[in-house]
């Protein structure tokens, strides 16, 4: 710690306001005039004056006005701003959204939806009568919950793509919706995506889940867009998991697991 930051550690008004005005003078450094960020902030200008000056502190209110405004935070007051860290926000947790989405959504307790290695199947996108098998990976890490897995390689194969692990990768996150969980994937790079809905299945061993999955194109690209889909838990045990990674990719709907096919209810469309 520096010997500046040291001597703040019992300030005096005096110093408050001297680091405060120093603070907002390089902040409104980056704006073209005085007059117009007291309209945008609506702080009459005198009073913003004598924050500038050090002459004044501001209201609790004002405060917080101003420290939203520039994206800081109390320690304004109390820290040159060259030592306050931009916060740390990602996309659902930045103030536009936060109210919407935020902490709530991304809490996904393992009671609800456990990690864990999941197989899951679902009709074909692009291939009329055949169905997808594939093995995914759901953890927890830094208090959210993420999902992994790889596309087939003969769907890559047939439309002449690569079908090396990195480009049939795709990665996702898992959230909290009112009457089950959504996922979000997509692959790298952002070129495909996907968006799922699922919600618990009543099943002996309490380990399925059914909803559906949509794909971002078009209308009119032949094939569908939603379908619905099926995640069965596996044990954490290797065999089950090592016979899930022998069955991925194309199957005929004969081939699926029997509770899969009784879920996926195929004989129905797809409302």
């Amino acid at each position: 710690m520096s010997a500046q930051r040291r001597n703040m550690a019992s300030p005096k008004p005096s110093e408050l306001r001297e680091v405060f005005g120093a603070n907002l003078r390089k902040l409104a450094s980056d704006h073209n005039s005085i007059a117009g960020l007291c309209r945008e902030l609506e702080i009459n200008r005198t009073q913003f004056n004598r924050y500038l000056s050090g002459d004044s502190f501001p209201r609790p209110d004002i405060l917080h006005k101003i420290a939203v405004f520039f994206g800081k935070d109390a320690r304004i007051l109390l820290e040159p701003v060259e030592y306050i860290e931009e916060p740390s926000r990602d996309l659902l947790h930045h103030p536009v959204l936060q109210d919407f989405f935020g902490e709530k959504i991304t809490q996904v307790p393992e009671t609800l939806f456990p990690s864990g290695f999941y197989r899951f199947s679902r009709p074909s996108f692009v291939e009329p009568m055949k169905f997808i098998l594939a093995l995914v990976r759901v953890w927890r890490q830094d208090g959210y919950t993420f999902v992994r897995g790889l596309e087939a390689k003969a769907a890559f194969a047939d439309q002449g793509l690569p079908w090396d692990a990195k480009s049939r990768e795709y990665r996702g996150t898992v959230m909290m919706q009112e009457e089950g969980i959504t996922l979000l994937t997509s692959r790298r790079n952002a070129t495909t995506c996907s968006f799922g809905f699922l919600n618990k299945a009543p099943s002996f061993q309490n380990n399925y889940w059914v909803g559906f999955a949509t794909r971002t194109v078009p209308e009119g690209i032949d094939g569908s867009r939603a379908v619905r889909m099926v995640f069965e838990r596996l044990e954490n045990e290797t065999g089950p998991i090592l016979s899930a990674a022998r069955s991925v990719g194309f199957c005929d709907e004969d081939s699926l697991p029997a509770f899969h096919r009784r879920l996926l209810r195929t004989e129905e469309p797809f409302k």
